[in-house]
């Protein structure tokens, strides 16, 4: 397919990069349509592409010998998965997969290695990104650790938010119990709370934003300082 144009929607990171390095390594970039559910990485399994994309949600889900799933982390147009290709390692230590449908841009792994070798800005901003995305996953232990299941789902439809073109979401019970570690019925008040507050509206099978301030006000310290840490990192770039 011809080289992508660099154009909303877009992936972020491809907007950082200068013209002559973005014009050199468009030609590896293969537009790729991302439905729900599909899996981009599976733990333990080699990495086959590098995925950047400009529409959609994505997030890294971990699952214990005993068969629990939690997510660890979640992304969008503001970076890219697998991180890890950015070490060179070629196996995944997770499970990355679509959470709400995605379209972005694919780049073989063999090809995004290349780049890290060839591309000084190319390996600035990954590494950044990684960096950016370490924090995120850093906050979400954290947050898991010491904020109540509301004040952490208040987090995860900021976070969703800030990587949506839509104040609409289309997100069910079941997989925000997943997302969140939790059971359905915790879910469930957790959306009734915040539906009572007038910070978002829960329909079957999505969750609408009303009130972003408001969201971003009950959630606390439970949000915003990886999001600054990205603005940092990444706006040292431009």
């Amino acid at each position: 397919m011809a080289a992508p144009l660099r154009s909303a929607p877009a992936n972020n990171l491809l907007l950082l990069l200068p013209d002559v390095d973005f014009e050199m390594l468009a030609p590896d970039l293969k537009h790729a349509v991302l439905p729900k559910g599909m899996e981009l990485a599976h733990r333990d399994r080699p990495i086959d592409a590098v995925y950047f994309l400009t529409s959609g949600i994505g997030s890294v889900v971990i699952t214990t010998p005993t068969g629990r799933r939690a997510e660890a982390g979640i992304f969008g147009f503001d970076g890219y998965i697998p991180t890890a290709a950015v070490t060179g390692a070629r196996i995944s230590s997770y499970d990355v997969a679509v959470q709400l449908d995605a379209e972005g841009y694919s780049m073989d792994f063999d090809d995004f290695r290349r780049w890290m070798d060839q591309s000084k800005p190319f390996v600035q901003i990954m590494n950044r990104s990684m960096e950016s995305f370490a924090v995120q996953l850093a906050h979400t232990a954290v947050s898991n650790a010491v904020h109540e299941v509301n004040e952490r789902l208040a987090r995860w439809l900021l976070m969703c938010h800030d990587r949506s073109r839509s104040d609409d979401m289309a997100v069910t019970h079941e997989l925000l119990s997943v997302l969140l570690g939790v059971r359905r019925p915790s879910v469930t008040t957790a959306l009734h709370v915040l539906e009572g507050e007038g910070l978002i509206r829960s329909l079957r099978g999505s969750v609408i934003i009303r009130n972003r301030p408001g969201l971003e006000a009950f959630a606390h310290d439970c949000y915003g300082l990886p999001e600054a840490e990205y603005r940092r990192l990444m706006g040292g770039l431009t």
